[in-house]
């Protein structure tokens, strides 16, 4: 039994540490806020000029005009600060940001990552992944293993757009952990989901793991 999305996210929250300023991206990576430890001191940045988000408001509770960069309602904390989208962006790529946990279409064996569109769709833009990738210190990419079709998102190369060449730290998906840390060229089978076996992240898995 693979991990579900929460599930997920709640094992992208283990690599969250105390201090930290932390850029979550739309998607699954938004759920991590829901699992931040109690007692934990994280501080959650949005791109569109927010420093200190709150968790997501309860129904009936919304202010329309509070929003991150992903256009989703949430909340203030006491220690909430607002400022210009420049000043954001002078954060990320002033190397301030710790952590950024993104969703991904695609990431390949050697850290690139596809997340902003596939070509003849309508999408919003790429918004400050690309910053993301570039300016902060640690990525970790979360996303599920394979798509609606069964193929893998894991793969030797991406095949859409690239966000980001060489910039993914760890990948999360529903099947397991990667990783390639302290420089390592190759990803590394950390974590298996549980019940999932290695013949099944095998299978699903086009890029080159190492799986010793």
């Amino acid at each position: 039994m693979s991990w579900t999305r929460d599930e997920m996210a709640a094992r992208a929250a283990k690599e969250l540490e105390d201090g930290f300023y932390v850029n979550l991206g739309i998607g699954i990576p938004t759920l991590v806020a829901n699992h931040i430890p109690d007692g934990m001191n994280v501080t959650l940045q949005s791109e569109n000029g927010m420093l200190g988000m709150g968790p997501f408001p309860y129904e009936g509770e919304e202010d329309a005009d509070l929003i991150n960069a992903g256009k989703q309602t949430i909340t203030t904390l006491p220690k909430s600060s607002f400022f210009d989208s420049a000043t954001s962006f002078a954060m990320i790529r002033g190397g301030h940001i710790d952590l950024t946990i993104l969703g991904a279409m695609e990431v390949a064996e050697n850290g690139d990552i596809a997340n902003w569109m596939i070509p003849g769709k309508m999408v919003k833009g790429m918004g400050g992944a690309m910053d993301l990738v570039a300016g902060v210190k640690r990525c970790i990419a979360l996303f599920d293993h394979t798509n609606k079709r069964g193929e893998s998102k894991f793969l030797k190369e991406c095949t859409l757009p690239l966000t980001g060449k060489n910039c993914i730290h760890m990948v999360i998906t529903d099947l397991g952990v990667f990783d390639r840390e302290h420089g390592q060229k190759r990803f590394r089978l950390r974590e298996l989901a549980p019940d999932v076996t290695l013949d099944e992240v095998k299978t699903k898995t086009e890029a080159n793991v190492v799986y010793e």
